[in-house]
């Protein structure tokens, strides 16, 4: 018998009970079977611990919901907090967000994810909604002053023009895999398509 057949089989590694990684194996649950189809019992089932010990950290799957989507709300509206977003022309600011925006996504893929997903059935996912509404309202604002300086062309409805930017950058979430090649550069690259398109100037 070899040494690698002498080797013990290796069992898969099971969350060590945290709050962090109990969350990630909720948040993979729920984006698998979806958020109402999930019970407490799959749950702990997943990450291999009894529910009394879920609910030592969590009080219930809604806690477990709440907390990932807070996840993800609070990168968007850090990328609306940081002085890029605030600073320089109005398209200027727009693209230092979308480079933000791809980045949260890539960053928190799964928790992005399950946001993109909700559709109000509970209250925590009205709270998401409202959330994301909020967000979307500051791109609006913003591509209207960049409409009002010149910087967009005219006659783009802002409100249309905000909801297509968000539509192309959440569909990033459809297709991104973590390490895939040319990630590094992915940011830049989806707000280059943005701002000066994929065909060449005339």
């Amino acid at each position: 018998m070899s040494a690698a057949s002498a080797e013990p089989a290796r069992r898969p590694r099971r969350p060590s009970g945290g709050p962090g990684p109990l969350l990630e194996v909720a948040v993979a649950e729920f984006n698998t079977r979806g958020y109402d189809a999930t019970s407490m019992e799959d749950l702990s089932r997943a990450a291999g611990i009894t529910k009394s010990s879920f609910y030592h950290h969590f009080a219930g799957k809604e806690a477990l919901l709440r907390a990932a989507l807070e996840r993800a709300l609070d990168g968007l509206f850090g990328v609306l907090a940081e002085p890029g977003a605030s600073a320089g022309s109005p398209s200027e600011r727009l693209r230092h967000i979308v480079r933000g925006q791809v980045r949260v996504l890539m960053t928190d893929l799964s928790y992005v994810t399950l946001l993109l997903r909700v559709r109000g059935n509970t209250e925590t996912e009205r709270w998401a909604l409202e959330r994301r509404r909020a967000f979307d309202a500051e791109i609006t604002a913003l591509v209207r002053q960049a409409v009002e300086a010149g910087e967009v062309r005219a006659g783009i409805e802002p409100a249309l023009a905000a909801r297509l930017l968000s539509g192309l950058v959440n569909s990033v979430a459809e297709w991104y895999r973590p390490g895939r090649p040319g990630s590094g550069t992915l940011p830049d690259d989806v707000a280059r398509a943005v701002f000066e398109g994929i065909l060449p100037a005339a």
